[in-house]
């Protein structure tokens, strides 16, 4: 096999990581926002209550 075709190989996975990587960090960046958000209305309704 050429040398160029393990390169673009590398690449290619490469590539493919780097993407993945990036599409976990925004569901976790997702996951806590929404997270946050259950904690504020858990809160909100909490106060409601108390009045």
């Amino acid at each position: 096999m050429d040398q160029r075709n393990f390169t673009y190989m590398f690449y290619g996975f490469a590539a493919a990581w780097v993407i993945l990587a990036a599409y976990v960090l925004t569901l976790v960046a997702r996951e806590r926002r929404l997270a946050g958000q259950v904690e504020s209305l858990k809160r909100m309704l909490e106060d409601r209550e108390k009045k």
